[in-house]
Parts: C-alpha cells; structure tokens; sequence
C-alpha cells in the first residue's frame, strides 16, 4: 500500500467536508460513569469480570472510572466548549434493569434524562448506544446472550428506553461491535465474561443478530422516526504477502468476523465463506444454524483504529495470526497506524453493501501522553493521527461513500477494559485521583477543526 501525504491543518481539513456534516464525541457508560453500587444499579458482567483476580491490569476496575455518573454536568459543559455537535454514549442496562428484566430503577432512567436533558440545552445532540457490553450480571446467570431468551429481553430493556428518552434521543444504536463482545468475550476469554468456547460465542452472535432486530421494532413502535445503526469494527485486513495462502487467510478472517455479522444486517444470511471456516473448526459443533432476521438499518456505525496483517500458518482454518509489518508505525496498543485502510474500509462498504449512511462512531488512539509547561498534555502523535484519519475520511468521501458524521473515541481518557486505566484514548486527560479534567492539544485541534466547519 502507498503511503499517503494528508494535510494535518485543521481549518484546511474542515473545508473537505460537507456543511451539515456532524462532528462528535463517544464514550461507554462502564468506562466513564463509575457510581457502580449507587441508586439502585444492579452489578453487569464487566463487574464480576474486573474483580476477578487476574482479568485487568493491576486489578483495575470502573468502580468509579471517570465519576462521570456526578460530573456529567462538567463533562457535557466541556465537550460543548470544544464545539461538539453530537454526543454518542452508552446506557448501562444494569443501571435501569438491575435484573436486566422485571423491576425498573427509577433512579438509573433520571440519570439518562438529566443527561440528554443537559446534551440538549448545550446544543450537543444526544446519540444513545443501548449496548456497549456491559450486560447486567443476573442475564449471564441465565445464558446470557447464549440463551435465546436474551432476545426478548434485549427488545424489552430497548421498548423501555424508547418510551423514556424517545421525546429527545433521535439517534440510536443497538449494539457496539458485537463481533468483539461475542468473540473477545466467548472465545477468547479476555473480556467479560471471559469464556473460551467458540460454540458459545457462535450462539452468542446469532442472538445479537436476532435482538439487533427485534430492537429496531420495538424501538420503532415507540418513535416511528428514530434513525437506528449500529457499529461495526471494520480494522483493514491486509494480506502479509500477496501468496495464495495469505490471500485466502485475509479472506477467511473477515468472513468469519466482519462479514459474519455485515451480511445479516444486510439481509443476507450468514457468508458461506464464513461458514464454511467455522464449521471446519469445529465451532458449529451443536448448533443448527439458520440465517437471522434482517435487521433494518438507517444507518451504519463504523469504528476504525488499525490495520491487521494476516499471516498464514498453514491451510487451516483458522490458522493464521496478525502481526504488524516490519517498520510500521504503531499506537501504544501496538496496532498499525494506516490511515489509508479507513477509506478503503469505507470503500469496501459502500461498494458491498450500499448503506443509506455511515457514520465514523469511533476513531482515535492510546499514546503515552506528555506534560508540559503549563501543565498543558502534549499528545502530538494523536493529533497527527486524528489529522490523517479525518483526511482519510475525506478522501472516502471524495470517492463517493455516503460518510455523514464523526466522533472521536474517546471524549476523556476511562477504563479501558482489560487493560485497565493505562491506555489513554481520551482527547480530555483525566488525573484518576482527583478527577481532574484537562484538554489535550488534540482536543484543541479538533476545537479549531470544528470551528473552521461551521464558517
């Protein structure tokens, strides 16, 4: 892939996008919010998870996180004055269904009209995500996601939140990257609830597909002009070499990840490539799998940070690995920084797929940040990654891709899952100890980009 020159100035950059282009900030509710035992809110799989001896680093938890549950008044105040537009968060089911059925915490619903009450007056337009994988512990008791019932109950906790914030909220989500909470957390082991069973995981992502769906209707029935996406991670899966073998494996590894969830959102049932690989591996083994609903989208939500070189091992399924090339350059997370794979991303989707819109829902990443005098934080290589990703945005728009919005991943530095409070994302830096708040250069630079946007 040749490497592309972006322009970093941020008032240049503003002029390649559309007017009414919107630009936004996101978080999650168990990386910000902490109050995890306050006013009635039931414990969620990330809070067995993270107090589990071993599953985060240093033992680290969102008991507290960035106490975004009582300073969301500061937090809204501060992104406004960086001139967000659109606010992209997340609701904790277990805060308002602390049994993730049956009983209503009055005090978790007053929390989220406060906070889209808030987003509101400040001019900032509420986007609300109703899963950022934070399932409330009595569920995974029962199965969780595994469970087919989950599907219901999914529709349900989506009906109450539309009936209590549908007179505000416009733009939902149902779910944030249901590959990496069926796959990661099933699969793999390292997020909650930390299983390691690919037949469970298989489950697990039929019934997101199943509850994606049965979410839209009920949220639909509640406010028939809601705009409902959801976000998918899309990382550029890259050949190592341009050998069959490594061709074939790039291939696979998205069929058996992006697409194994894209498809069915599209109406296509499950990608027979994709299929094919898994029941080779033997993650099929149980199920009689048949194609999911289709799940009626307005909109799609793509969160890019990296590109992912595949390595084949052998020519079996599954048999490969994803290191970063030689020489490249990499985010403290070690992931490929390749700007121009955000806008073949965005190519590639809306060649596949032709989706009505897309949104960028998260993009950004983890360095060691600096201080400087005035106790400014220099983060000078996000700036120039946010720069060359917004350029890239850009140039997927030049070709044609429907992009109409946005956010930054992340508003302020949190918890940061298993890998607890040491990777910071955030274009707001935030001292743990005392909470403090303070805006990065890259907060600024994108103060300067937004501003230059609305001229």
């Amino acid at each position: 892939m040749t490497d592309i020159e972006y322009d970093t100035n941020p008032e240049a950059l503003a002029q390649r996008f559309p007017k009414d282009f919107t630009w936004g900030f996101a978080a999650s509710a168990y990386q910000i919010e902490g109050a995890a035992r306050e006013d009635g809110r039931g414990p969620s799989i990330w809070d067995t998870f993270s107090h589990t001896p071993g599953k985060t680093a240093n033992g680290d938890n969102g008991d507290v996180a960035c106490d975004h549950y009582h300073r969301y008044r500061d937090d809204v105040r501060l992104m406004a004055q960086l001139g967000a537009q659109a606010y992209r968060f997340s609701i904790s089911w277990p805060r308002v269904m602390p049994e993730g059925r049956g009983a209503i915490n009055q005090r978790g619903l007053d929390f989220y009209r406060r906070l889209v009450d808030e987003l509101s007056a400040a001019g900032v337009e509420p986007t609300a995500n109703l899963f950022h994988w934070d399932l409330p512990q009595a569920l995974q008791d029962r199965g969780g996601f595994a469970n087919p019932e989950i599907v219901g109950r999914f529709a349900d906790f989506a009906h109450l939140m539309a009936t209590r914030l549908g007179d505000t909220v416009t733009d939902w989500m149902t779910f944030n990257e249901p590959a990496v909470y069926a796959f990661l957390g099933h699969a793999d082991g390292i997020h909650a609830p930390g299983l390691t069973h690919w037949p469970t995981a298989i489950k697990v992502a039929d019934n997101e597909l199943r509850a994606h769906a049965a979410a839209v209707d009920a949220i639909k029935s509640e406010v028939p002009a809601a705009r409902i996406g959801v976000a998918v991670d899309i990382n550029h899966f890259a050949p190592a070499t341009d050998s069959d073998r490594d061709v074939h494996a790039a291939a696979a590894y998205r069929a058996t990840r992006d697409t194994w969830f894209l498809d069915p959102f599209f109406g296509r049932g499950y990608p027979a490539l994709g299929v094919e690989q898994h029941r080779a591996a033997g993650h099929l083994e149980g199920i009689e799998l048949s194609d999911p609903p289709h799940g009626r989208l307005d909109y799609l939500g793509v969160n890019y940070y990296r590109q992912e070189t595949v390595h084949a091992k052998s020519d079996a399924p599954f048999d490969w690995e994803v290191l970063p090339r030689s020489g490249v350059e990499l985010t403290e997370m070690e992931w490929e920084v390749v700007p121009q794979g955000l806008t073949l991303g965005l190519e590639w989707l809306q060649r596949e797929y032709a989706p009505a819109e897309v949104v960028i829902t998260e993009n950004g990443a983890a360095y060691p940040d600096t201080r400087v005098a005035g106790g400014e934080v220099q983060d000078d290589d996000r700036v120039a990654y946010l720069a060359r990703h917004i350029g890239a945005a850009a140039d997927a728009i030049a070709a044609g891709v429907n992009l109409r919005g946005y956010f930054v991943w992340s508003l302020m530095d949190n918890f940061e899952w298993s890998l607890g409070y040491g990777k910071r994302f955030g274009v707001i830096h935030v001292d743990f100890e005392d909470q403090r708040r303070t805006p990065k250069r890259s907060a600024r630079w994108y103060q300067r980009l937004i501003a230059a946007s609305r001229r």
